[in-house]
């Protein structure tokens, strides 16, 4: 059975609605992938760090309970839990604050197995983070020695933007290291101030990884493929609750189509058919979706019920 192991941080993220909290839940890009994969019956396993207090136990226990493997998450005695602050806007689109204090970052977590064709999930500014890139460079090597495909998603904050010329090498080295890329306008706007998806990939992109999405909101979704293949997708109109986790539930769908659909690495390489790009995009969009009418940062467990059928 195919594995999914995500890498990444984990927050406490309290989502506010006209000025005043709604919800609180356990967050991160790749803990909400890996968290709505669990949902859907794949086999998952997370690494990272949680904080040594009652939310860096409750998002340990979450994990448990949604079915995916924390035995890759450390907790050091005097660290404490990320928090992010979420402001849903009146299209319940999200302007967020970080607050972290750690006393310092640190990475620590034996290798889980790895074998052909499972499925490593990074991105985010931890995987660019200078403090701790040579555990997550060390392990993106292994994960590729071991035949696995690498999807990052660029997730890249405008909070982080004075960073940009210190974190460039390593964003390089990601692109490089990936199978398939994900990022959205406003990744590329912040980081290259260009704002379409074909200037962004003929420029930036295709060099390094010849499988690149691009999504804008409510725009439709633009793919490049291996093979010089191109298309774009409508996003289907829906009414939204938050779109907290819109990009990171895109990825869950994505990965989950890959699995779904039987796709290996060489046919990555290869060049997916148009089939393939268009039953993938559509576990995309449907995570997406879900994920959207409600305040949470996952899939609901009924949707991920209806994904094991």
């Amino acid at each position: 059975m195919r594995k999914v192991i995500g890498i990444g941080e984990t927050v406490l993220d309290i989502i506010f609605k006209k000025g005043q909290p709604v919800s609180a839940v356990p967050g991160g890009s790749t803990f909400n992938a890996i968290i709505s994969l669990a949902r859907a019956g794949v086999d998952t396993t997370f690494i990272s760090e949680a904080g040594n207090d009652r939310v860096g136990e409750k998002i340990i226990s979450f994990l448990r309970e949604n079915g995916a493997d924390a035995s890759n998450v450390s907790v050091f005695p005097d660290s404490k839990s990320p928090i992010s602050l979420a402001f849903l806007d009146d299209n319940n689109d999200a302007d967020y604050i970080f607050y972290k204090d750690h006393p310092h970052d640190q990475l620590e977590f034996a290798y889980p197995e790895i074998n052909p064709d499972d499925i490593v999930l990074f991105g985010s500014f931890f995987a660019l983070n200078p403090v701790i890139r040579p555990q997550v460079a060390a392990f993106l090597d292994y994960a590729k020695s071991h035949g696995a495909i690498l999807y990052y998603d660029v997730n890249f904050r405008p909070a982080h933007k004075n960073e940009i010329m210190k974190i460039t090498p390593n964003f390089i080295d990601n692109l490089d290291y990936a199978d398939i890329v994900r990022g959205s306008y406003e990744d590329f706007l912040t980081l290259y101030k260009k704002d379409s998806a074909d200037k962004v990939y003929n420029a930036e992109i295709s060099f390094y990884c010849r499988n690149f999405i691009y999504t804008h909101g409510a725009e439709p979704v633009e793919v490049y493929g291996n093979g010089g293949f191109s298309k774009h997708y409508d996003v289907p109109a829906q009414e939204t609750v938050s779109t907290v986790g819109a990009g990171d539930n895109f990825n869950a769908g994505f990965v989950f189509g890959l699995i779904k659909n039987d796709i290996s690495l060489s046919q990555l390489q290869d060049g997916l058919t148009a089939q393939q790009w268009d039953d993938t995009v559509r576990y995309a969009l449907a995570f997406s979706a879900d994920c959207c009418k409600d305040i949470y940062n996952y899939v609901s467990k009924d949707f991920g019920e209806k994904m094991r059928g």
